[in-house]
């Protein structure tokens, strides 16, 4: 059996040149995020990876205790499905090659981007969305998006992410879209350490008028 005390944590955010704007409230958003996540019972590790037209491993399988502030230095385009099908792709196969009882019994990929699709020449919307069901479905992953600038639950479902689990927010909403996520990771951080199969409870109401500024 897997681990159930372990989350691994996969982060993958967007660094294109539209980021600028939102650079700091991003860069506190993701501290505060980090913050409070090692404050949640269990043990949890964290891979960050930051995407434009390239993609990027910041860090990977880094204890959440030795995590340090994002540098977030936007630039380029955005290629959001190759970054997306490399991210789950590179993960899967990593944790593949542990033995079972040192994989994480949570895995939550967690999508943050202000653009839409505009450079990806390997990935499509149809191929990452068998990618993300296939992960879902027979290894009980759990995907986040949150979208800037978008309909963020539409561009979520182009790509198998639930519509309760998507998140359109506000520019100058940053911090509490960011706060909403980590809130859902939190619980279900606690709920997978009782029930193997719980499911993220998909953000709430005053968490979506909160992140729509």
């Amino acid at each position: 059996m897997t681990d159930s005390t372990l989350t691994h944590l996969y982060f993958l955010l967007d660094r294109s040149g539209s980021m600028q704007s939102i650079k700091t409230d991003t860069e506190g958003g993701f501290a505060a995020f980090i913050a409070e996540q090692r404050n949640a019972a269990g043990r949890c590790r964290v891979t960050l990876a930051q995407f434009d037209n390239a993609y990027e491993v910041v860090y990977a399988d880094l204890d959440v205790a030795l995590v340090e502030p994002l540098t977030l230095q936007p630039r380029a385009t955005t290629a959001l499905l190759d970054a997306i099908g490399r991210l789950v792709t590179e993960a899967g196969q990593a944790l593949a090659r542990l033995p079972e009882a040192e994989r994480p019994g949570t895995v939550v990929v967690a999508i943050m981007t202000d653009g839409l699709e505009n450079a990806s020449q390997e990935w499509t919307h149809a191929a990452v969305k068998a990618l993300i069901e296939q992960q879902e479905r027979d290894y009980l992953w759990q995907f986040l998006y949150m979208g800037a600038d978008q309909d963020a639950i539409e561009v979520g479902a182009s790509i198998g992410v639930a519509a309760a689990n998507s998140l359109t927010y506000a520019r100058g909403a940053v911090a509490p879209a960011m706060a909403a996520a980590s809130s859902m990771v939190g619980e279900l951080r606690t709920a997978r350490r009782h029930c193997a199969d719980a499911s993220l409870r998909g953000y709430s109401e005053k968490e979506r008028r909160d992140s729509a500024g």
